[in-house]
């Protein structure tokens, strides 16, 4: 059986895309032409690579492993046919079959299979590396992703912009509109709306959000999503279920091929919560959170405004939303019991969208469904950024482990840190830790394996990376520091070095020196 295929982490390259570069000189011979959307590259001569592909990959081979195929012309024909559906059924976007070293043109039974199995076979020239097909790939796929996080970034500064005039619904929903290309609706259980922006939809449309609207707002889930051809749907509750005010339900119809429509309109989402949210829950309390934050832009220092807001001690929590989920972040901003939250990219490797919250320390924050949690210790304002990177540390963490929550502990006040001056620490690590320091992933790699207790699969797993990539960075760390990573000495040594550039914001969240 095959495994399941989660959902690709890296924005998409049209297959269209690469075949109109002329220096890499690829054909399409076989299979689908329209809509090939590749994410990755692998390249293998096994004849089973399923268990090594994630999904979304183009599968480069130069077919090495045909020879190992006896029986004659028969044996070859079904053995391609096998390989094209065990590589379909593994999720893989495309194939591309090399020409030379082994064969001289694509093999006409491996054409046949992939027509028959509907995978696009794509025709790797002789004068084309597979190296120069892997870094087009990623050199589209970093320009998309930095396209992509260009246009969140825009739509939040748009959205918190529209949030603060005097219609904050109405100009949200407008600026919404404009950033998902779509149309964006407040509605009610029975369908009636309390605002709409962008271009009016169809009757099925309209007809399926009323349903979205009703499943929401009578005491359903807090999102639910729908899709129609050519239009994606999704609605979230917003009001709760106070029974003095409507259930309102923000509901929006944008391009299904557009994932990161979807994140724009969960940023959106919160906003809209707040806004039309009961008076008694925004009184006081919001107005000087929102002086606070003025003040702050205005330069203040953090201790100056944390009078302002309120509790003297707060607790910072990251959260990844899990892929087997609809959850909503409105629905737990509502479980943690606070206002003060924030949807953004990952700084790490991962590249799912992270909500940061401030959560008043008063309040215990708890596993919550469809999410996966890291918890800071209460601190006081000033050491908020200090909080975050905790945090984020303990997020990591949780997702390694595969559990839904994990706190961070800080080591208690006699610990071996607390014999060493900060500042002695501090130039012990950058002395230890210097050949490593023009290499934030190799950094990044070392933090998370050695906190995972030397656990290959866990660090792959927290860095979104392949384990033997980590071997291979393990390796490379070793040698760099001429040191033997196996022995538990070198890796106390090493750790409270990290420990200690932690300390003093000398890592940044993902474990890695901060960029000049």
């Amino acid at each position: 059986m095959p495994h399941p295929v989660p959902a690709p982490s890296t924005p998409p390259v049209p297959l269209a895309g690469l075949l109109a570069r002329t220096d890499l000189g690829l054909r399409q011979v076989a299979g689908p032409r329209e809509g090939v959307a590749i994410h990755w590259v692998h390249t293998s001569e096994m004849a089973d690579p399923v268990p090594y592909l994630l999904g979304g990959e183009m599968l480069l081979t130069a077919g090495v492993h045909l020879a190992e195929v006896t029986g004659g012309p028969g044996a070859l024909d079904a053995y391609l046919d096998g390989y094209a559906a065990r590589t379909v059924a593994a999720g893989a976007a495309a194939l591309g079959f090399g020409i030379a070293p082994v064969h001289d043109t694509v093999p006409r039974a491996l054409v046949e299979a992939c027509d028959r199995h509907g995978l696009p076979l794509v025709e790797v020239p002789a004068g084309t590396p597979f190296t120069a097909v892997e870094s087009a790939v990623w050199q589209a796929v970093t320009e998309a992703r930095h396209r992509e996080l260009t246009r969140l970034s825009e739509a939040q500064r748009a959205l918190a912009a529209a949030a603060a005039r005097p219609d904050p619904a109405s100009a949200v929903l407008r600026a919404l509109a404009r950033h998902v290309h779509g149309w964006t609706a407040l509605l009610a259980p029975d369908g009636a709306e309390h605002g709409f922006a962008g271009p009016r939809p169809t009757t099925a449309v309209r007809a399926a959000a009323d349903r979205l609207a009703q499943v929401v707002g009578a005491g359903g889930p807090s999102s639910a999503t729908d899709t129609l051809p050519g239009t994606q749907l999704s609605a979230y509750a917003l009001t709760g279920r106070d029974p003095r005010r409507p259930a309102l339900a923000l509901v929006v119809a944008a391009d299904p091929n557009d994932p990161p429509a979807h994140t724009i309109a969960g940023v959106a989402a919160v906003l809209l919560s707040l806004i039309t949210g009961p008076a008694a829950d925004r009184g006081p309390a919001e107005a000087e959170h929102s002086a606070a934050l003025v003040r702050l832009l205005l330069g203040a220092r953090p201790a100056e405004v944390a009078a302002l807001l309120g509790p003297p001690l707060w607790t910072v929590v990251h959260a990844e939303r899990r892929r087997d989920t609809t959850e909503s972040p409105t629905a737990l901003a509502a479980a943690l019991g606070t206002s003060l939250v924030a949807s953004e990219p990952d700084a790490g490797a991962a590249t799912a969208p992270v909500l940061r919250a401030l959560v008043p320390a008063g309040r215990k924050v708890t596993a919550h469904p469809g999410w996966t949690l890291g918890v800071s210790e209460p601190v006081p304002v000033e050491e908020l950024p200090a909080a975050d990177r905790h945090a984020a540390t303990a997020l990591r963490r949780a997702l390694a482990r595969r559990t839904s929550l994990v706190r961070h502990r800080a080591p208690g006040p006699h610990g071996i840190a607390s014999l060493v001056a900060p500042a002695d620490a501090r130039q012990h690590a950058q002395a230890l830790l210097a050949p490593l320091a023009d290499s934030p992933p190799l950094l990044a790699t070392l933090h998370n394996w050695l906190s995972l207790h030397g656990s290959w699969d866990r660090t792959a797993t927290a860095l979104g990376i392949h384990r033997n990539t980590v071997r291979q960075r393990i390796a490379r760390i070793a040698g760099l520091l001429d040191t033997d990573l196996d022995d538990p000495d070198v890796r106390m040594e090493l750790w409270f070095a990290l420990r200690s550039l932690d300390r003093d914001g000398s890592l940044d969240r993902d474990g890695t020196a901060p960029q000049a």
